[in-house]
């Protein structure tokens, strides 16, 4: 199996991909818990609630599992083309130019000739790519994980219900601890990018709340 075969696929690790999903989870489980009366809601209606958040979220696990495996293997596939792209090309300068437009943002526009010619030389260098992407271990294993992260944040927000009698007391509970969720996955994402992480965590927790209110008034 060649390097470009064994190469590691770890989208679920990386903090923005995890923070994501489980946003994403919470926000649908909260579309959920927030349509609950706390005066009027009765124990069938909260356990039908939280049956069916449940049931949400495993549905959109399984879905964005699926859309991780899509992805990974059609973003596999087109980095092996360009790298036959950029073997093929006629002249080293049509190879970087080829190079040049794959690059992310403005980078191909900043980089030198010369540094265009030593990635070429580089990916000249490397084994033949496969005629076409394969999925892998790793892969089917960043599913489960993407698949997991949504289904297992419906939990947090969703227990309250199930240790306090009194409906009131149970929102403020599974409210507080959604709170707490989205200021961490902020936090997260301000340390990761070098911002400052207490203001992304408040942030992010002004995001989720307008967000929840948007899908309840679309319906969702």
């Amino acid at each position: 199996m060649s390097e470009m075969e064994n190469e590691k696929r770890a989208p679920v690790l990386d903090p923005i991909d995890r923070v994501s999903e489980i946003i994403f989870g919470l926000i649908m489980a909260l579309t959920f818990t927030g349509s609950l009366s706390a005066a009027t809601a009765a124990r069938e209606e909260i356990r039908t609630m939280m049956f069916a958040a449940l049931g949400c979220n495993l549905a959109w696990g399984l879905v964005d599992a699926v859309m991780y495996l899509v992805s990974t293997l059609t973003e596999r596939t087109r980095n092996f083309t360009l790298i036959r792209r950029i073997r093929s090309a006629a002249v080293p300068r049509e190879a970087q130019a080829i190079l040049a437009d794959a690059l992310p943002g403005r980078l191909g526009t900043v980089i030198s000739a010369e540094g265009l010619e030593d990635m070429r030389q580089r990916l000249a260098a490397l084994p033949e790519p496969p005629a076409r992407g394969r999925l892998g271990r790793d892969d089917y294993v960043g599913a489960v994980g993407v698949f997991l992260l949504v289904v297992l944040t419906t939990f947090p927000v969703v227990v309250p219900f199930m240790l306090f009698s009194e409906t009131a007391l149970a929102m403020r509970a599974s409210n507080a601890v959604a709170v707490v969720t989205l200021f961490a996955a902020g936090y997260t994402l301000g340390r990761h990018s070098g911002g400052v992480p207490w203001r992304s965590g408040l942030v992010m927790v002004a995001i989720g709340v307008v967000l929840v209110a948007a899908t309840m008034a679309l319906g969702g």
